[in-house]
């Protein structure tokens, strides 16, 4: 029997998981070869309502070999704490560092995929583990829960170095939870109040007026009167992505042309206000035959390669409503075909679905019936690369004549000046806060395996960190404070040095086992090491 095969004494929701696995690609011995980072909202409700009862918590494990880390909704480590030394070093050794993924597609079986995939609480225990260095942990992972919406919030999971978990983690682990939903809820009843008040004001206009928050959903008589029940899906999708304020121009399912303000409350805790005014007096009549379109853009790359951001920038028809692979997730595959037809029937902006290779099969079949009509809405895909597709995704990007291939950020250092500038700009940082030639150069040399989301992350340490002036290269994180190569890598050398470092990565680092993938000795891979300057393993 193969390795990745459960027996038949696994219990079924370990054995069920290995299969989610292995049908993911993922192998016991490589799984976490090719673990990514993301950014993480250290604002978000989630983190406001859990950090305070984790510190409590934290403070009755200390100095024993537990960890706790608290999964977000997306499967990311939000926040981790590590109770001894062998603890952290544990966590360090596996890569489950903060804003590491923890879906079971990303690294196999662990507690917090499976809850995530399952939303009960679960034991994983050392060897149910699908990835072989996790085998040596056991972990108890809890869901979490908003007590109002029952929409999960994320994951609340304690590990410990042996081969069970003791029987008396359940109920500690459950205690907390339920603080932290508490805690969840007394958060949403404040910024449902601002939203609420910021509602009574707006409504004395005579304008159709709609609040949304997390919990709350409200409405003046002019927008009920307006709004039919596709439009309401559309500015619900909207108001979710508002992040400050936002105009956008539609046109109702009446045929009447608007335009919507969106101003988001409370930061990411809070709820979005939309004002809808027509931007003309008559009806038009809306042809029965929308116009016929091409063929949907395809934007393709690796994991924070930027092919969210290259959608929204490709997309010529507005507005842009966005469906990703983890809202079928959370909401489930009926809600995420409900929206996406909401939105096919407006016959206007673009609909991007972002995470194709992601979507079940019954959803990635709706979206080639629309892409087959070649009709209104312009249709925008957004995959890993398109090697790795299979099935139904694989035959739907087959489609696509028109595409954008993303590089690794590894390929595109050029542009990391100008990547941080525009982050530095997007973050709304202080306008004297600059990156040095020396930091630049330093970010430059480094190799960048999560992308841009990496970067991204490095620059949100900086701002958080130091408010205005010079970024100098100690105020990088220590690993990215390598200073480039004194010349100039000719382009053999780059992509040797590529490769070299392609290959520690993939290896964890082990220079025998590298030497032997990349087909040379461990004495020349050393001193390639010193010649390239490659000095992050």
């Amino acid at each position: 029997m193969m390795d990745y095969v459960a027996n038949e004494a696994t219990r079924d929701p370990i054995a069920a998981s290995w299969h989610r696995a292995a049908m993911a690609g993922l192998e016991p011995t490589s799984a976490l070869d090719g673990i990514t980072y993301g950014e993480i909202d250290g604002a978000s409700p989630l983190m406001a309502a859990a950090l305070p009862v984790l510190d409590d918590l934290n403070r009755r494990l200390k100095g024993m070999d537990f960890t706790t880390i608290l999964v977000d909704r997306e499967g990311r480590v939000a926040h981790r704490w590590c109770g001894s030394i062998l603890a952290r070093q544990t966590l360090d050794n596996v890569g489950f560092d903060v804003g590491a993924s923890l879906l079971e597609e990303a690294v196999g079986t662990t507690a917090p995929g499976v809850v995530l995939e399952t939303r009960a609480s679960i034991a994983v225990n050392g060897e149910e583990h699908f990835a072989v260095p996790l085998r040596q942990l056991s972990c108890f992972g809890h869901p979490i829960f908003h007590p109002t919406t029952r929409r999960i919030e994320g994951v609340l999971n304690v590990s410990t170095v042996a081969g069970e978990v003791s029987p008396l983690l359940a109920p500690l682990v459950g205690r907390t939870v339920a603080d932290i939903e508490q805690r969840l809820l007394d958060g949403s009843r404040v910024s449902d109040r601002e939203l609420l008040a910021a509602f009574q004001v707006a409504k004395i206009r005579r304008r159709a007026v709609i609040a949304i928050g997390r919990d709350l959903w409200m409405s003046n008589q002019i927008a009920t009167d307006l709004l039919g029940s596709t439009d309401l899906t559309l500015l619900r999708i909207l108001a979710s992505e508002v992040r400050r304020t936002s105009v956008v121009d539609l046109t109702l399912e009446s045929g009447l042309a608007v335009r919507v303000e969106a101003t988001r409350l409370g930061g990411a805790a809070g709820g979005t206000l939309l004002n809808v005014e027509p931007r003309e007096q008559q009806v038009t009549v809306r042809t029965r035959q929308a116009p016929e379109v091409g063929a949907p853009l395809l934007i393709t790359g690796p994991p924070g390669s930027g092919r969210s951001r290259a959608a929204r920038d490709h997309a010529t028809a507005q507005p842009v409503t966005v469906l990703t692979a983890a809202n079928a997730l959370l909401d489930g595959p009926d809600t995420w075909a409900r929206d996406f037809a909401a939105l096919v029937r407006t016959r206007q902006g673009t609909v991007c679905v972002d995470g194709l290779d992601l979507l079940p099969n019954e959803l990635v079949d709706l979206v080639s019936t629309q892409v087959a009509k070649r009709q209104q809405p312009r249709i925008v895909l957004v995959t890993g690369p398109t090697e790795m597709l299979v099935g139904p995704a694989a035959a739907l990007a087959g489609e696509c004549t028109d595409r954008v291939v993303l590089a690794p950020l590894t390929r595109r250092r050029g542009e990391i000046p100008e990547l941080v500038a525009t982050m530095l700009r997007e973050s709304a940082a202080d306008e004297s806060l600059h990156f040095t030639p020396g930091a630049l150069a330093a970010l430059s040399a480094h190799d960048w395996p999560g992308n841009l989301r990496e970067l991204h992350a490095v620059v949100a340490h900086v701002i958080r960190n130091r408010r205005t002036g010079a970024v100098v290269i100690a105020d990088l994180p220590e690993e990215y404070r390598t200073q480039p190569p004194t010349r100039t890598l000719a382009p053999i050398d780059r992509a040797e040095r590529d490769a070299i470092v392609e290959g520690l990565r993939r290896h964890n680092g082990n220079k025998v086992q590298a030497a032997q993938d990349l087909g040379i000795s461990r004495t020349t891979l050393y001193a390639k090491m010193r010649a390239l300057r490659i000095t992050a393993y």
